[in-house]
């Protein structure tokens, strides 16, 4: 069986690359892709965390409250994907670009 630190690890290694992608990157599309990035560092440590819990524990299928909260995680980054990218589809219909420092919407 694999140590709780190393799900920890990895989690927070994809959390940083996630982070470094939105604070880095210019596109909107990317920094989309970096926001869902850091959202799977978050379940795989909820998931991990979990799992660790319910080996613990003689009554092992009491636990799934990680992998509850990781379902309703996925299903949350779904429903916001699909609306940034509408709006980065009108962002770019209206401005021709996804430059995040190029578009300016809120000015005349």
């Amino acid at each position: 069986m694999v140590d709780l630190v190393y799900f920890q690890l990895l989690s927070a290694a994809l959390f940083c690359i996630g982070v470094y992608g939105v604070l880095a990157r210019r596109s909107a599309v990317l920094i989309i892709i970096s926001i869902e990035l850091m959202l799977n560092a978050v379940n795989i440590n909820l998931v991990a965390s979990a799992s660790r819990l319910a080996n613990s524990d003689p009554a092992k299928f009491l636990h799934f409250d990680g992998q509850i909260i990781a379902i309703f995680v996925i299903t949350v980054a779904a429903a916001e994907v699909g609306l940034a990218l509408a709006i980065i589809l009108r962002m770019y219909r209206n401005r021709s670009t996804v430059n995040v420092d190029e578009v300016n919407m809120m000015k005349w």
